[in-house]
């Protein structure tokens, strides 16, 4: 049975998992949750970041011998409830670490927040309401 503390790991396919993990990592302020830290033939690269202590995960692959190009739309989104207005200090942090700041497709995000594009072009949401 899938309960709130229930593990939920998301995977995505990265071009560059450096430039993933820096923007999750020093944009977005997650930490590292295990990398492979040497190469393994027929096995992913892969980096997993996520909240310490949190029941989800984000998984970054990526295959050397295999490589898929990342497939993001419009509509393929993260969002994170803030509960409060969106920090400028968090967006430049975001665009610092690589991310490009990008209109919604959605307009309610642009109403209620700001969209930024991760190095692959995955967005990331960052909601001024709460989810409740």
């Amino acid at each position: 049975m899938i309960a709130p503390d229930t593990h939920i790991r998301i995977a995505r396919p990265s071009r560059d998992l450096n430039a993933a993990e820096r923007f999750y990592t020093d944009g977005l302020g997650l930490d590292v949750l295990w990398r492979t830290t040497e190469r393994v033939p027929d096995e992913h690269d892969l980096v997993m970041v996520g909240p310490k202590g949190g029941a989800w995960h984000f998984e970054l692959t990526h295959d050397p011998e295999r490589p898929l190009e990342p497939t993001p739309t419009v509509d393929d989104l993260f969002v994170v409830y803030l509960g409060s207005p969106v920090d400028e200090s968090l967006l430049d942090r975001l665009v610092a670490a690589g991310g490009t700041r990008v209109p919604a497709h959605n307009p309610y995000w642009d109403e209620h927040g700001a969209t930024i594009a991760d190095p692959d072009g995955y967005r990331l949401v960052l909601c001024s309401r709460t989810w409740a």
